[in-house]
């Protein structure tokens, strides 16, 4: 039987704000294709087990070794010389019954890649394989989907995410592979506990993705390092000029039975994340804001949070569609007016103003930073949260 979102063992999860039944639907009827059952993929393939995401592909070429054992928790001492992909299927169904899991042996390349994310409405890159990664970079490009990808090293792991409809891809990070394969477990070393807080952030951001919550790692990357404690985010963009990459092809993966999976985090017109071309829009800061708000011709100011954060605070006047409900609600906008959008930090409002800048409204900005900056800049009372 399908996974039920309102079940007893999601309770705590689903009083969580911002989560609640929808995004427990959005996780039950959602499609993750894990590449790797590795030290990453240990942590990562229990987490969206057990948080209840309806359908997990898992995607490895390797076997069991003892020298895998100390980091790669999925197995066993009696999983040794087994498929990693068999042995974490059985993982994670001990922790998800109700969950489809399907395993893969094989190496995820350019021949399969399109094949295994047909359908998925995600992709995380736990190989740890450089080469696999501008693989699934590509592959998710042309999907139109998310990928969140991390590494694991020494005592340092680095997570990231990737999404090329949203302008932001693993290749303006590192244009190109490198020359050589880079630090590796057998020869550098692994302290495990790396390859656990790694893949719990990677588990994170695929959690958010999928149902709208927080803010994805999208142009930045967290570098975790074990010997101090300590993490540092590197903030990236694409560079002028770089070249334009394929457009995401449109596939049976668009259906409306994926629609409520991604709606929270695609832009909203689409059924599917990352299917509709981003469009450019303009931004305006919280000071400037103020000031036109106080003018002869104020903005509309469109909310795109979550209703329990509009309950908590909000800039008077404003008109509040969530983000997942702007495409079935464009049409209550006026296309002619000026229109500023918020959110709490910023991210959620530039993908709303995409779409809204793509269905023809003439004049429509990005409030920077959110209601937050607002907070700070012009209004100190307001909460901050």
């Amino acid at each position: 039987m399908p996974i039920d979102p309102y079940s007893p063992r999601f309770a705590r999860q689903r009083v969580l704000p911002g989560m609640g039944a929808a995004g427990q639907r959005r996780l039950a009827q959602a499609h993750v294709v894990v590449l790797g059952a590795g030290g990453l993929g240990s942590a990562v393939i229990p987490a969206l087990a057990a948080a209840g995401v309806g359908r997990l592909t898992i995607v490895d070429d390797d076997v069991i070794e003892p020298t895998n054992l100390h980091r790669q928790t999925l197995h066993h001492d009696a999983d040794v010389g087994r498929a990693k992909v068999a042995s974490a299927t059985d993982a994670a169904l001990l922790l998800a019954p109700d969950a489809t899991v399907h395993g893969v042996r094989a190496r995820f390349d350019a021949g399969d890649a399109d094949d295994l994310l047909a359908d998925a409405d995600l992709v995380v890159d736990g190989t740890d394989d450089i080469l696999t990664r501008y693989v699934a970079d590509d592959a998710a490009a042309r999907a139109g989907i998310p990928l969140v990808w991390g590494s694991a090293a020494r005592f340092s792991g680095q997570v990231g995410v990737s999404w090329e409809a949203r302008g932001v891809s693993y290749r303006d990070l590192f244009p190109e592979p490198p020359a050589d394969a880079g630090l590796s477990c057998e020869v550098d070393g692994i302290l495990p506990t790396v390859c656990t807080v790694t893949g719990g952030l990677m588990a994170g951001e695929a959690l958010k993705l999928l149902t709208g919550i927080g803010e994805p790692m999208l142009g930045r990357a967290a570098v975790y390092d074990a010997l101090t404690g300590r993490t540092r985010e590197i903030v990236y963009a694409r560079a002028e000029g770089a070249p334009v990459r394929a457009e995401p092809r449109v596939s049976a993966a668009s259906a409306p039975v994926a629609a409520p999976a991604t709606a929270a985090v695609s832009a909203p017109a689409s059924a599917h994340p990352g299917r509709a071309a981003s469009a450019v829009v303009g931004e305006v800061d919280a000071v400037a804001l103020a000031a036109e708000l106080a003018s002869d011709r104020p903005p509309l100011l469109l909310d795109v949070r979550e209703p329990w954060e509009a309950d908590l605070v909000g800039i008077a006047g404003s008109t509040l569609i969530p983000l997942h409900e702007l495409g079935a609600r464009t049409g209550e906008l006026d296309p002619a007016v000026s229109v500023v959008v918020y959110c709490h930090l910023g991210v959620r409002s530039r993908l709303a103003a995409e779409h809204l800048a793509a269905a023809g409204f003439a004049d429509v900005r990005n409030l920077i930073g959110g209601i937050d900056a607002w907070s700070v800049a012009v209004d100190p009372d307001l909460t901050r949260y």
